[in-house]
């Protein structure tokens, strides 16, 4: 296995360590990425009490979701680059900043105009902090050992943060209003703000040249108009004509990418940077997962709560028994990935991944928690615990520290693509199920959970398509 280039300053000029306690800024690190996976999910169970007070209808609403996701999605990749170029210390810190001023606007919001406007700050920010926070752990920890279990405890808080969200926002919302999940990533934002510049070294000499504007103004329109058809899909379906037309100028906006950065003696994405096989299968399977871990996440809170009848807090506190055993498999992942290496224990996972979904289809329209959700969820965050643990070691493996911001940008837009995907995708499938059963005369309850069965089966197919592409995958 390739190691990256040993703790290089962000522009790769010399052999610096980048901090002396190094497991301390790893934690300030992922407390800011657990803001940026948290705030994806948290929203979600305020959006109904939001839409009361500012008087949003349902298209509103799912822009709020959208204008996030647009901007975090469509920017992840210049985000990634720009923390190469211009130093990752200081683009994270940017970033952060960004994100603490466009939450406090979010929560201090008093129009539908304003929050949106602060919602898409919000994903920009997210975009420089997420790629550069990334890139700063591969140089914190340069060693393949240290590394892997720097990600295992990376791997945990993005669980933490995907399950999380339910919990809090319930909680939040329900005792301090729907613009405490907005606030509350005030606070944590400084502390990181703080935080990070005693304990991580300026950022060395700026990379020379210019940054590829040709190139970062194509794919971040072709990544944007491929989230917002995506997005469209869930709200139109795949036939209306505006994601027809997003997803063909998705293709067309793709193709010239590809061409500009043919031609340009200073891509923004060197093509030659998918000839590392660790780092194109890390991405490929982090679609694959990505996909099915939004879809699972959304179908598990709708169906406890519009299916089993629990509040808000009780569908989060279902969802603890996950998260927890996911941070307990993360953490001991990166110990059997040093014994057994990446590729096998990304199997196992994918395939026990499946296997916990498979068992939670069968579960009923008056499902016991104990006897029949227990299970299965266990089983899944034993394998979500494993896949995403493995699956960011693949794809920055190799990486040398002036592309580790690069290698950030990539891992997260796959993550963001496959979940948009995923839930576009397989939320079609389980309503096209659920329209079929109640057509037959099934009850509300039984159609519904009907066609989350199929999308519980879809994202276990998905699982095992990326356990079979992990066994077949040339090695470098």
């Amino acid at each position: 296995m390739t190691t990256l280039t040993p703790t290089t300053t962000a522009a790769g000029s010399g052999a610096q360590p980048r901090s002396t306690r190094r497991w301390l800024a790893l934690s300030v690190l992922a407390l800011a990425q657990f803001l940026v996976v948290l705030d994806a999910s948290i929203v979600n169970i305020a959006l109904p009490v939001l839409g009361d007070q500012l008087g949003l209808d349902t298209t509103a609403l799912a822009w709020v979701i959208t204008a996030y996701v647009l901007a975090f999605g469509g920017l992840l990749l210049l985000g990634g680059r720009l923390a190469d170029r211009y130093g990752h210390r200081r683009v994270f810190l940017i970033g952060t900043a960004g994100f603490v001023v466009a939450s406090a606007l979010a929560g201090l919001s008093v129009s539908s105009e304003m929050l949106l406007g602060a919602r898409a700050l919000q994903g920009a920010s997210a975009a420089l902090l997420a790629p550069a926070a990334l890139a700063l752990l591969t140089h914190l920890f340069p060693d393949d050992r240290e590394r892997t279990k720097a990600l295992g405890v990376w791997g945990a808080v993005a669980g933490i943060g995907s399950a999380a969200g339910v919990l809090l926002g319930g909680v939040l919302t329900a005792t301090l209003g729907w613009q405490s999940v907005f606030f509350v990533n005030v606070p944590v934002g400084a502390l990181v703000l703080i935080a990070i510049p005693l304990l991580v070294t300026r950022d060395g000499v700026r990379i020379p040249g210019r940054l590829d504007a040709a190139g970062a103004v194509t794919v971040t329109a072709a990544l944007v108009a491929l989230v917002g058809g995506l997005s469209a899909v869930e709200q139109l379906g795949f036939l209306h004509p505006l994601p027809l037309v997003l997803f063909a100028a998705t293709l067309l906006l793709g193709a010239g990418f590809v061409v500009i950065e043919r031609r340009s003696s200073e891509p923004l994405i060197p093509l030659s940077v998918f000839r590392n096989r660790n780092l194109a299968l890390g991405n490929i399977v982090m679609l694959l997962g990505g996909a099915a871990m939004v879809a699972l996440f959304f179908a598990l809170s709708v169906y406890t709560q519009a299916v089993l009848g629990y509040d808000a807090l009780a569908a989060g506190l279902s969802q603890l028994p996950l998260a927890g055993v996911l941070v307990l498999v993360a953490g001991v992942a990166p110990a059997v990935i040093g014994r057994v290496g990446t590729r096998p224990v990304l199997i196992g996972a994918l395939l026990v991944l499946a296997g916990g979904l498979v068992w939670l289809a069968a579960a009923p329209s008056n499902a016991m928690f104990l006897a029949q959700l227990l299970g299965p969820t266990l089983l899944i965050g034993i394998g979500l615990g494993g896949a995403v643990v493995a699956t960011t070691q693949l794809a920055v493996d190799g990486v040398d520290g002036g592309e580790a911001g690069l290698a950030g940008g990539l891992i997260n837009t796959s993550q963001q693509i496959g979940g948009a995907v995923g839930l576009a995708v397989l939320g079609t499938v389980a309503g096209l199920r659920t329209a079929g059963l109640a057509a037959d005369g099934a009850s509300a309850a039984v159609a519904l959970t009907g066609g989350f069965s199929w999308l519980f089966l879809g994202a276990a197919g998905l699982a095992v398509l990326g356990a079979v592409i992990v066994a077949v995958w040339p090695r470098d």
